[in-house]
């Protein structure tokens, strides 16, 4: 197999897939547990969840996973503009998950199905959005470890999905006219597609090394964006 087509997997090192993969568990108990309570229109005699058990679902053990994930977003919540907007956004999640938990106290039986259903969607909608946001923090808190993000990404180190996403958060975070290298196994033509499509003559691309079996390119944001 060619070098270019040899990628090494992120593994248990990379904050991005501790965070992804301690979600996951979490995830899981909380999902499986709602699709158990969740009120489901009866066919052919068939009993539905009582009504009580999903409401003390929601009260308790739902809620406590929100509030103490409000708490860990604390930092995250008074640190860099970036930051702040992914907590935001679970915040606005989370507040509409909230609403429809108080709704749900004081619904008759005929609007519990209802809201039950709309429960269910909003915490699906509040996962994958924490299932973004949390991944993403640990990464922008991995590279401020050190006071600042480090001058060099070796996408070699990262997994093939993530690639892509860390480079350009990267770039986002850069000062005009401050750069960062990246290094990679093969030429990376694709992502400069993507930078001319998404930063036209906003970014500057230079080659410092350009293989056999390593390719390394100083890109940096333009004094003056274009």
């Amino acid at each position: 197999m060619a070098a270019a087509e040899i990628y090494i997997q992120a593994t248990e090192t990379d904050p991005v897939v501790i965070a992804r993969t301690a979600l996951g568990k979490k995830h899981q108990r909380l999902r499986s547990r709602l699709v158990e309570l969740t009120l489901v229109e009866p066919s052919d005699g068939a009993d539905q969840a009582p009504i009580a058990d999903l409401a003390a679902f929601c009260r308790h053990e739902l809620r406590e996973y929100l509030a103490a994930a409000d708490r860990d977003l604390e930092t995250a919540a008074s640190g860099p503009v970036a930051e702040r907007l992914l907590v935001d956004a679970l915040r606005i999640a989370s507040a509409a998950l909230d609403q429809q938990i108080n709704d749900l106290a004081v619904a008759s039986a005929s609007e519990s199905i209802r809201i039950a259903t709309m429960i269910a969607g909003a915490l699906e909608v509040y996962l994958r959005v924490e299932e973004f946001v949390r991944p993403a923090l640990a990464e922008l808190s991995a590279e401020g470890e050190t006071g600042d993000a480090p001058a060099v990404i070796d996408v070699r180190q990262i997994a093939r999905g993530g690639r892509h996403p860390r480079v350009f958060a990267r770039y986002a975070r850069l000062a005009p006219g401050e750069t960062f290298v990246l290094v990679n196994s093969h030429d990376p033509k694709p992502l400069r597609r993507e930078f001319e499509a998404m930063h036209p003559g906003a970014f500057s691309w230079d080659y410092l090394q350009t293989g056999p079996e390593e390719w390394r390119v100083r890109i940096g944001r333009a004094a003056v964006d274009a």
